[in-house]
């Protein structure tokens, strides 16, 4: 599907030993480009420990470059699924939810559930929410009979550090094939080099281009329309 669509994909070992527990991040929440990217991995004592041999650890202190080769590497060991939610479905669900919080519970608990379709599990590791409740209402029947742990600087967690670093390669993939798509460079971040980009966005396609390729709600969306209409 297109990378401006919303998927979910699955990969890794069908079933699960006794005992493990999964882990759950997400990729591109901060980042005006690109999709919002969430991945459940499911890990046991045996997985755990050769992920951590490998190598395996918070997204944000890996290159890209690794966090591809280790994603791979997660990938081919563990049970993983992914939900990727493209620009324009993103915005779509922002309007109808007008809550961040909510929507990222949401792609959580997707992922969740659709992680425990296939593993025996009964415990979720994730990053804290603002409002721990969200994420626990967001999960249907199956995933709510879970112990879901939240709690801060959760990517310590062996099977969350998986998590983040197959969210990321996933979000940088998608990013790279919608530049590709658009005919510019989009940047990470919110940053200067995404104003730089979303103006020659703008020049090259207008600003209807910007719901195709980024986080509308962004307040950068606010700086780039009234810098074209100056």
């Amino acid at each position: 599907m297109s990378p401006n669509g919303g998927t979910e994909s699955d990969s890794g070992p069908r079933g699960a030993v006794p005992g493990g527990w999964i882990g759950t991040d997400e990729a591109g929440k901060g980042d005006y480009f690109g999709p919002l990217v969430v991945a459940a991995v499911y890990v046991n004592d045996a997985t755990a420990s050769e992920l951590s041999d490998a190598g395996v650890r918070d997204s944000k202190r890996v290159s890209d470059r690794r966090s591809a080769e280790l994603a791979a590497r997660i990938r081919s060991l563990c049970p993983t699924r992914v939900v990727a939610i493209g620009p324009e479905r993103y915005n779509a669900l922002y309007a109808e939810m007008r809550n961040l919080n909510r929507l990222l519970a949401w792609a959580h608990a997707r992922a969740i559930e659709n992680l425990l379709a296939d593993v025996d599990c009964q415990r979720v590791i994730s990053d804290q929410f603002a409002d721990e409740r969200v994420l626990q209402r967001a999960l249907m029947a199956k995933g709510r009979a879970i112990h879901l742990v939240q709690r801060p600087r959760a990517e310590e967690d062996v099977a969350v550090a998986a998590a983040s670093l197959v969210a990321r390669a996933e979000f940088l993939a998608r990013l790279r094939q919608l530049s590709t798509d658009v005919g510019v460079e989009l940047a990470k971040g919110a940053g200067d080099p995404v104003l730089h980009a979303g103006a020659l966005l703008i020049r090259r396609h207008g600003t209807d281009v910007l719901a195709k390729v980024a986080k509308l709600h962004f307040r950068t969306t606010q700086v780039l329309t009234a810098a074209e209409r100056q």
